[in-house]
């Protein structure tokens, strides 16, 4: 079993020798921050004025809330700018004609090619850089155009989860499998349980499954299987979602409405998924065997469109479709072109079968580790740097599982997220790493790790020979507990007098009983380790959110309002056509994370205690962004909760 995308390509490097395999190479092009960076520069403005402008220019999420005309272009992302800047005209013309052209070549995060002789004698080749990897200067297209394979290796970090899980319990049961992939291929495809944690969108932390809008799409379907999976991950895709199909989907599966098809022939092909395209297998098919494509014909059409070409070609393409589909299979041309319709609506964004049954095989296993093995599940999440979500929501994740989360712990804690017994094998624990405790070095966590355990604070300072902060930031996030009280443990170090390998002469010992309380201890966590294990900062002001619902209950009530509480995970803020200040918001509770939308109005309103990061209780309207196919919550009132 390969753990991350780059063994697998130095297993392709290793196999075919370094000559005949080169990643692909990729044109980067100008977008709107690095075309007027680059332009400035070459006009002599000072570095922090480059940034001043570049700051200001809008983002692709919120650009589409700007009102346009319809069939007008879209906006100039230098529009604003031009307002406000009258002096820089020239700037922003040269910005603006270099938009889309190649600025650098780059390297392809997953492309490999792989000839059948050295490369040099098919391709150009060059070294990239400072990475020691040759890459091919023609991108994939190119490449491809000269008949070389060309394999896409992606990076999942699922699979290194479930992998994770899957070395935990063959250790602990190597009588019963020999290998981690036994264990995977034992996981039953029905299990009642499992089913229950998807169908009620219990899958935070679970691979492609886990995000608020995903998770409604599980309950609303009712998905309890890996088919039910596979349809939900290819109804949550842009083609679907814009198309109005997810609905007519939805209604269907749950018998609310018949299977309705544009014509007769199509039932064969689309009886599976109620009437609705949702595989670009189906759209092969389609065209195969209404209007006779070859399947080499087929696949062309549906490259044609996924790159969205109108042009001649598209056009050429569509008569015949429609012309053949008449003579074939006896179609009328209107129907024939509201099928072509429905085609190339969903092309551009379609997903492989395949592709969704892989995905949804992965899925399927991460919840069944998640509801057999929630402690291991929840520490290789924390190892792999979570997914979706920030490292908190998983922790409150952990401890909604009933899990005993502790912050670092110099006698339990290895270097990333673990799972330990305590005094009994029932009891354990999932500690945080070392390797996340702000400011502490690699010599220091590897000291800990090789000497642990440790019997007094004297006897952790004596052998580890820690510096002073690191000492300090160990003992505020609880990791001397058990040596004695925090402001105890602070003052002894203050004295310093510790030597590496020396015993002090006088034992110390904690004879108060004084502690930070839980509002110190939550700070001090936040600070040094990003998250705090003690409680969420929402659990410290429970009783003042009682009337607010969780974010994954918010997902399910589009176009209704609302109230959710939470603690801002991101922000950004941004201009209006009019120049005004809105902000682009993400919020996360106890149950994940919701998007929001504060526009001017209600932004000049929230602004004064944005900036100091209280929880905020939030009502406003809930929508669906149809591009995204994710919600947001359109803000009408914002409040502090202190």
């Amino acid at each position: 079993m390969f753990s991350s995308r780059d063994s697998v390509i130095q297993h392709v490097f290793d196999t075919y020798g370094a000559d005949k395999v080169a990643m692909v190479g990729t044109i980067n092009r100008y977008r709107p921050r690095s075309a007027l960076a680059d332009v400035a520069k070459a006009y002599g403005l000072e570095p922090a004025k480059v940034r001043e402008l570049a700051n200001q220019l809008p983002h692709a999420w919120w650009a589409r809330f700007e009102e346009s005309e319809e069939g007008e272009d879209p906006p100039s992302p230098f529009a604003d700018l031009r307002t406000a800047y009258p002096a820089y005209q020239s700037i922003f013309d040269d910005s603006e004609a270099i938009l889309k052209l190649p600025r650098h070549l780059s390297m392809h995060p997953g492309g490999v090619i792989v000839a059948p002789g050295a490369l040099t004698d098919l391709v150009p080749i060059m070294n990239s850089g400072g990475k020691g990897v040759v890459i091919t200067q023609l991108d994939l297209d190119s490449v491809e155009a000269l008949g070389l394979v060309k394999i896409d290796l992606l990076g999942i970090r699922g699979l290194t989860v479930v992998g994770d899980v899957a070395e935990f319990v063959q250790q602990s049961q190597p009588e019963q499998y020999a290998t981690p992939l036994a264990v995977l291929d034992s996981t039953p495809s029905v299990d009642e349980a499992t089913s229950n944690r998807i169908e009620k969108g219990e899958t935070i932390g679970c691979f492609q499954i886990e995000s608020p809008g995903m998770r409604g799409t599980l309950r609303e379907i009712h998905a309890r299987t890996e088919d039910d999976i596979m349809a939900a991950l290819a109804l949550y895709r842009p083609g679907p979602l814009t198309g109005g199909l997810k609905d007519a989907f939805v209604r269907r599966f749950k018998g609310e409405e018949p299977v309705r098809h544009l014509h007769p022939a199509l039932a064969p092909l689309l009886d599976e998924t109620f009437g609705v395209i949702l595989y670009q297998e189906q759209v092969l098919r389609i065209a195969n065997e209404l209007a006779g494509f070859s399947l080499a014909e087929a696949d062309l059409l549906r490259r044609a469109m996924s790159h969205f070409d109108p042009g001649k070609k598209m056009q050429e393409l569509e008569r015949k479709f429609v012309n053949e589909a008449q003579a074939r299979s006896s179609i009328p041309i209107e129907t024939g072109e509201r099928i072509w319709e429905m085609m190339a609506a969903f092309a551009g964004y379609g997903f492989p079968k395949a592709h969704a049954a892989s995905y949804a095989r992965i899925g399927w296993r991460s919840a069944w580790c998640k509801e057999y093995f929630p402690a291991e599940f929840m520490a290789a999440v924390l190892a792999n740097w979570g997914g979706y979500y920030s490292q908190r929501v998983y922790l409150s994740e952990a401890r909604r599982l009933g899990l005993k989360v502790r912050p670092p712990h110099v006698n339990y804690s290895r270097h990333q997220f673990s799972v330990q017994r305590m005094s009994s094998p029932e009891d354990r624990a999932l500690f945080m790493g070392l390797g996340q405790v702000k400011e502490l070095t690699q010599r220091t966590i590897g000291r800990i790790i090789q000497y642990a355990p440790f019997t007094s604070l004297d006897d952790f300072l004596s052998r580890v020979d820690p510096r002073m902060q690191e000492a300090e930031h160990l003992a505020k996030i609880g990791a001397l507990d058990g040596f004695g009280k925090i402001p105890a443990i602070l003052k002894r170090l203050q004295t310093g007098g510790w030597q590496s390998d020396q015993m002090s002469l006088f034992s110390w010992s904690d004879t108060s009983d004084e502690d930070w309380n839980l509002q110190q201890k939550v700070d001090a966590q936040l600070e040094i380790l990003g998250a705090s294990l003690e409680a969420h900062p929402l659990e410290l002001v429970q009783e003042k959110i009682s009337g607010a619902i969780s974010s994954i209950d918010a997902v399910g009530k589009i176009g209704r309002r609302v109230t959710v509480a939470g603690v801002r995970q991101t922000s950004r803020r941004s201009r209006t056509a009019k120049g005004d200040m809105m902000l682009f918001l993400t919020i996360e509770d106890l149950q994940g994370t919701l998007d929001v939308i504060l526009f001017p109005d209600v932004y000049r309103i929230a602004k004064s205690f944005l900036d100091s990061n209280p929880p905020l209780l939030i009502t406003g309207v809930m929508e669906m962004d149809k591009e995204r196919g994710e919600p947001y919550l359109r803000a009408e009132k914002v409040a502090s909760i202190s």
